[in-house]
This record gives structure tokens, C-alpha cells and sequence, in this order.
């Protein structure tokens, strides 16, 4: 039997692994607030979704206060300033994994202590991370995902120096599905923040350690680096369709891309989901998004690019919007962005509903696991270019170019939206299919995730940057989008390449629907 959308009134989570669902339930249960739920999904995610995510990478956060107000938390690390191109003196590229690799500062615990403190929530630290450390230290079973990457990627990771053999590899070898992962280390550093307080990941004795890690491993960030660190509140980007308010992340994220697809759909015609028209037209709206995105996204210190002008200004999506053939594909490809994430979303009884995302960028992030900590460090900032100028070169204290971006939508008639989900360069893609779906066909919400959906661009370890479509569309659409000119590759079915999406949506009565992917080990938690 098929998920089927989740109601309830108090309070929902939803989340890719089901003990973060019920972490964060927990929270609302014990009266916090979606804030305050947030966190506590984040850090268990990092305990029992290593694959995915951890404290060792970056967030973003976009809220929508009950008064209405919405705005924006940016987690998000620069580049460490040692980390300039001589460091990188006969490479090409920055490596994928890593001590080179690590080289920008970690975000995620900076964006917890930034929302927690506008929050107004009541809830201790060690209540918010309880679940965390418990699953930390007493073993969590290890998902058939996390299995299968770990056996993948093993030969490259293994190898780095650090902990990591050691923590995911106790035995010699990946460990198995169903298999017990233990992380006393990563225990102990949530739990030091408990008594420390958050701040100490960057200048306290958890920073020393840290700091003290990296450069034993050769990655280039220092204890400056994490001391100069804080978080940002840059404003959410915001567009208008027909009948609802979109918001997403500000640069460095390609929220803008994830905007700038809906607003081009909305001017398309197209008379139900996922027939061609559909499918077509968002691909298209893709292409024309990513073509902007690949020339001007990045950080906003170093691109003058106004992207808030251009979701704003009607004429300009209109001359984009006209730039799309409705019969015909765009010839393709573009560079293709990679990455592994997790988003999720929470919404409490007072109406306060949070779209949160966060990220060490690929499976295991740089590789390397700190042995004081059992942090394992990212490595978005392998995605620099090594150049003097230019979009996303390499410059100590840059951030770099993020595939993550959290949504938010309201609707004229009061309905609050969070959705998102993980997959890199299909990240503004699924939300476009989901959205669209239940926006503007009327689709069932959990039916808007749950169906088949398509991916323009390379997957994880794979350079064809075909338009992938899963089995489950009737067949007529995947010939006809061959005919219009797209290269079209079936993967047959559904598969976490294509995302872990979620989404809640809050009525003006207060009633909560909320849905999770299939595709994941996820779970909606609602009371």
C-alpha cells in the first residue's frame, strides 16, 4: 500500500529518517515550538543520516512567523584563508574528497544558535539534542541507503586520514543493513555543546578541538577560520504567481533557480499534471533558469547580480518565459552540479511553519572524520573553481555556490506550504514537480511526491546529462518527449536519485497536511 497524506492539528515533522520525524515531534509534544523541532530533526539527522548530513556542513533555514512575517537563516561557511590557489599549485580542480576538500568552515551549529535565539522558544539545549546523542550512543541501525553508498564510496573514503574507517567501517567493512553504527565520539560533542553552548563549536574548546583535528589532516581551515565565522539573515528571494507567493533562499543558494522555474511555468500553458506540457514546460523553465544560474549565482559579495530585481520584474520573466518552445527542447547539456542533502520542515500549533535544509554536500561530505569530535567535515567548497576570476573562483573567505535552497510558498487563501528536498542539481526540479502538481493541478499531496518524477542533468557518478525519467508516466509521454528532442533515459523505478522531497502544508484553520518520499527512510510525525 502507498503513503497517503498525513492530517493532523498540534503540530507535524516531517523528515527523511522516521527517528527524526519523532525527535522533532517529540519537541512540539513536550510544548517547543517549530523552532525549536528543527533542531532537534537536524541533529538527529546527523546521528542516523550520516550519509547525508551532519553538524560538519552547512544549513539555511526560511520561517514563517504566525504573524506572517517570513525570513531567512544562511549557515553557511566560507572559504578558509588558507585556502588560496597556490595551496591548490598543480590541480586543475579542487579534489572531491579529502583534506583539500575540507576547505571552508562548517555552518549548520551557527544557524541553530541564530534561530533559537529569535525563536522564543523555552526548551534547554539538552532537550532539543536528547534524542541525538541517545541515538548516537546507543547505535542506530544502518538504512539499506546508507549501506549501499557506504559500499560504493568505501574505496575512496576509507583512505582519507581520520576516523572514518574507524567509525563506519568498525569491522573492516562497511557495515551492513541493519547493522549497528555507534558514534561515542559524535555523542560527546553534541553533548559538550549542551554544557558549553553552541558558540563553543567556534570559539570554545569544541573549536580547539576541531581546529586542532583539521590542520592534523591537512585541511586548510584554522581556528581563525571557525572564530570569524557567524551566521547570516539575508532576506529570502520572493516571486508572485497567480495565486500564491513563492520564497526561497538568497545567494549563495540556488534558490533563485528554484523560483525563477515556477515563475516561467506559471506562463506556460499546460492543462494536467505530467503530461507533456507539464513535463516539457518545467524541463524548458529549467534549462532557461540554470543558463542565468550557471553566469551570476554565487556569493552576493562577489557577484553584483540583482536576482530579487528579476523575480520581481514581470517583463523580464515574460521575455524568458518566451525564449521556451512548446514543442520543442532547448538543445542541451550544461555543467551539471552534484550533492547530498537533507531537507525538512516543522510546523507548530501557533502557526509557525520552518523549511529548513542542510548538507556536507556529497555522501560523507570530504571524507574525513575528525577523531576528537567524530565530526565528519564537508567538502562544499570542492565545487570552487580554481581561477582568478569569475563565477565561484576560489577566494579565501567566498562562500561558495550551494545546490541547497529551502521553500516556502503562501497562497491567497491562506495555505502555508514548506516543502523541499535533497538531490543537487534536482533539487529545484522535484520541488517544480511537486509544487506544481499540488498547486496548480489540484494533486493530492503525498500523490504530488510520491509520483514518478524526471531529473535534467548527471546523477551521483554518472557524467550523462540526459533528461532521466523514472518508470510510471504513461507511456506516450516518454516518446513524445523524445520527438520534441530530448534525450530521454528511463532509470525504471522510483530511486533516491531523484530526491528525498517533503512537504507541510498549514490551512487557515490550522489543520496540518503533510507528506514524505518513498524514495526515503522518512516519516511525517503529527499529533
Amino acid at each position: 500500500m502507498g503513503l497517503s497524506t498525513v492530517t493532523g492539528s498540534k503540530g507535524m515533522v516531517t523528515a527523511p529518517h522516521y527517528l527524526a520525524a519523532e525527535a522533532g515531534l517529540s519537541i512540539l509534544q513536550d510544548g517547543g515550538n517549530a523552532i525549536e523541532a528543527t533542531v532537534a530533526v537536524q541533529a538527529c539527522l546527523a546521528v542516523v543520516y550520516p550519509h547525508m548530513t551532519g553538524i560538519g556542513g552547512d544549513g539555511f533555514w526560511v520561517i514563517s512567523e504566525p504573524e506572517g512575517a517570513v525570513h531567512g537563516i544562511h549557515g553557511c561557511g566560507g572559504a578558509a584563508g588558507a585556502a588560496t590557489l597556490d595551496l591548490y599549485d598543480g590541480l586543475d580542480t579542487v579534489p572531491f574528497r579529502g583534506p583539500l576538500a575540507a576547505n571552508t568552515v562548517a555552518g549548520t551549529i551557527s544557524a541553530w544558535e541564530a534561530a533559537l535565539a529569535s525563536g522564543g522558544g523555552n526548551l534547554p539545549l539538552a532537550r532539543l539534542l536528547r534524542d541525538a546523542i541517545a541515538h548516537a550512543e546507543a547505535g542506530i541501525a544502518v538504512t539499506a541507503g546508507h549501506a549501499a553508498l557506504a559500499v560504493s564510496k568505501g574505496p575512496e573514503l576509507r583512505v582519507q586520514p581520520g576516523a572514518y574507517a574507524a567509525t563506519f567501517e568498525p569491522d573492516g567493512r562497511p557495515l551492513r543493513q541493519g547493522e549497528v553504527l555507534h558514534q561515542p565520539l559524535l555523542a560527546q560533542t553534541l553533548r559538550r555543546l549542551c554544557e558549553d553552548g553552541l558558540a563553543s563549536f567556534y570559539t570554545g574548546e569544541v573549536a580547539e578541538d576541531i581546529a586542532a583535528d583539521l590542520a592534523a589532516l591537512g585541511s586548510p581551515v584554522s581556528a581563525a577560520d571557525l572564530a570569524a565565522h557567524a551566521a547570516t539573515r539575508p532576506a529570502p528571494l520572493t516571486t508572485r504567481l497567480s495565486d500564491v507567493q513563492l520564497w526561497n533562499s538568497a545567494p549563495p543558494t540556488q534558490g533563485a533557480a528554484s523560483l525563477m522555474i515556477l515563475a516561467l511555468f506559471n506562463r506556460l500553458a499546460a492543462s494536467e499534471a505530467d503530461g507533456f506540457d507539464h513535463v516539457h514546460g518545467l524541463v524548458e523553465a529549467t534549462k532557461q533558469a540554470f543558463l542565468l544560474r550557471d553566469v551570476h549565482l554565487g556569493d552576493s559579495a562577489w557577484s553584483p547580480f540583482d536576482w530579487q530585481a528579476l523575480l520581481s520584474d514581470t517583463s523580464a520573466l515574460d521575455a524568458l518565459a518566451a525564449n521556451i518552445d512548446p514543442a520543442a527542447a532547448l538543445p542541451w547539456p550544461q555543467p551539471a552540479q552534484w550533492g547530498d542533502t537533507c531537507w525538512f520542515g516543522a510546523a507548530d500549533a501557533q502557526g509557525r511553519v520552518v523549511s529548513a535544509i542542510q548538507s556536507t554536500y556529497f555522501e560523507f561530505g570530504s571524507g574525513l572524520v575528525l577523531p576528537r569530535t567524530g565530526i565528519t567535515w564537508q567538502n562544499r567548497g570542492s565545487s570552487f573553481r580554481l581561477a582568478h576570476e569569475g563565477w565561484n573562483a576560489l577566494k579565501p573567505g567566498r562562500k561558495p555556490f550551494h545546490t541547497l535552497n529551502p521553500a516556502l510558498a503562501r497562497f491567497d487563501d491562506g495555505r502555508i506550504m514548506a516543502y523541499g528536498t535533497m538531490g543537487g542539481e534536482g533539487q529545484p526540479q522535484t520541488q517544480a514537480a511537486l509544487f506544481s502538481r499540488y498547486a496548480r493541478f489540484g494533486c493530492d499531496l503525498q500523490a504530488s511526491i510520491s509520483a514518478p518524477r524526471w531529473l535534467l542533468g548527471r546523477t551521483w557518478g554518472d557524467q550523462s546529462t540526459t533528461l532521466k525519467l523514472e518508470d510510471g508516466f504513461d507511456e506516450s509521454l516518454y516518446a513524445a518527449l523524445a520527438a520534441a528532442g530530448h534525450q530521454v533515459e528511463r532509470v525504471g523505478p522510483l530511486t533516491a536519485t531523484m530526491g528525498h522531497a517533503g512537504a507541510i502544508v498549514r490551512h487557515p484553520d490550522g489543520r496540518l497536511d503533510g507528506a514524505t518520499d518513498p524514495r526515503s527512510d522518512g516519516k511525517v510525525a503529527a499529533w
